[in-house]
């Protein structure tokens, strides 16, 4: 497939961390693949965060509180005018034909593209791949924390892809829609990822446009607003996809992935968090039900199947870990 003749606009929702920013804004025109624009998107930062982008050439674009990724990212793709757009997180370092290499994926058939991940401080871990979401409604950025190797360096079609490094068909979101920003932060692209499925738009995960990711640099993994808003949003996503036949059919194992995390979440602390997240998303879960049918109703039970296989495929070949060994112990893995 020749590469794609379109130009490209990179978007940076940032929060704060300045020092992030400042070094992705110099490594930006060192790609082998021309952009024509960067917008940052300062989501209400206090470090001058925006002023300095400006500074350094990039168009930015200021919410005027912070409001969340997904708001922020909406923002960015509102402001830009071209076909392809590039969504990068400020905490990302991207290898010079990153951008390259993802842009001649891109064809009639592959709306967006997403590459191989690598943690920051620890290179020979993987950090994301694809994302891949069970029935219970938890989801694994693909081979996290495990070493790299063979199971993560063959293309393959996906269904979603994380925004931390993407690259975008910028005409997807005329048709699928933006992110949802009631997620605020964190599992809006598993979402957005369904909504792409429900629309028969694929994606592609390339293993050589290498990335490498600090991960959680503003917060920090486990910190408790992280982990309120991940309780939260599992919950979000339930309940506007799943209806009210598949949430009663999927029930336990929902009550076991559910269950499970919360479990890890109190080994890192943050058990009062875990329930603050659960209590507001079971609130307001009548928010996202849709009184009208379902477009994805009849293909989700087919995509969570072929996403527990595939998470299955990646623990026996890259090393499993002890929440994905109980939740299928527990719930048999789906594979009726």
């Amino acid at each position: 497939m020749q590469a794609s003749s379109g130009e490209v606009t990179a978007i940076i929702p940032v929060w704060n961390r300045r020092d992030l920013l400042e070094r992705l804004l110099c490594a930006l025109p060192k790609q082998s693949y021309p952009i024509a624009e960067v917008v940052v998107v300062d989501d209400g930062s206090s470090d001058g965060s925006a002023e300095m982008a400006e500074r350094m050439g990039a168009r930015a674009a200021r919410l005027g509180a912070h409001r969340g990724f997904a708001a922020a990212v909406n923002r960015g793709i509102q402001e830009s005018h071209t076909p392809l757009l590039a969504i990068v997180n400020n905490d990302v370092e991207l290898a010079p034909d990153w951008l390259e290499k993802l842009a001649v994926t891109l064809g009639p058939e592959v709306w967006f593209v997403t590459g191989r991940i690598l943690q920051s401080g620890a290179p020979e871990l993987i950090d994301a791949t694809y994302d891949a979401l069970c029935r219970g409604c938890t989801s694994w950025r693909m081979g996290h924390g495990r070493a790299d190797g063979p199971a993560f360096r063959a293309p393959r079609i996906i269904a979603s892809a994380p925004f931390t490094a993407a690259l975008f068909r910028a005409e997807l979101f005329d048709g699928v829609g933006s992110l949802d920003e009631r997620f605020e932060s964190y599992l809006e692209d598993v979402d957005f990822g369904l909504r792409c499925a429900s629309a028969g738009r694929a994606g592609k995960y390339v293993p050589d446009a290498l990335a490498w990711h600090h991960g959680s640099a503003t917060l920090g993994r486990w910190h408790p607003e992280t982990v309120r808003l991940i309780a939260r949003n599992q919950l979000f996503l339930a309940a506007k996809h799943y209806p009210a036949r598949m949430l009663w059919r999927y029930l336990y194992p929902i009550i076991v992935a559910q269950g499970l995390w919360g479990l890890v979440a109190l080994r890192h602390g943050q058990g009062w968090a875990w329930l603050q997240g659960k209590w507001e998303g079971l609130r307001r879960s009548t928010e996202f039900r849709s009184p009208g049918p379902r477009r994805l109703t009849n293909s989700l039970p087919k995509i969570l199947r072929e996403n527990e296989r595939d998470i299955r495929r990646v623990q026996r070949e890259a090393g499993g870990d002890l929440y994905w060994a109980l939740y299928f112990l527990l719930t048999g893995g789906g594979t009726k």
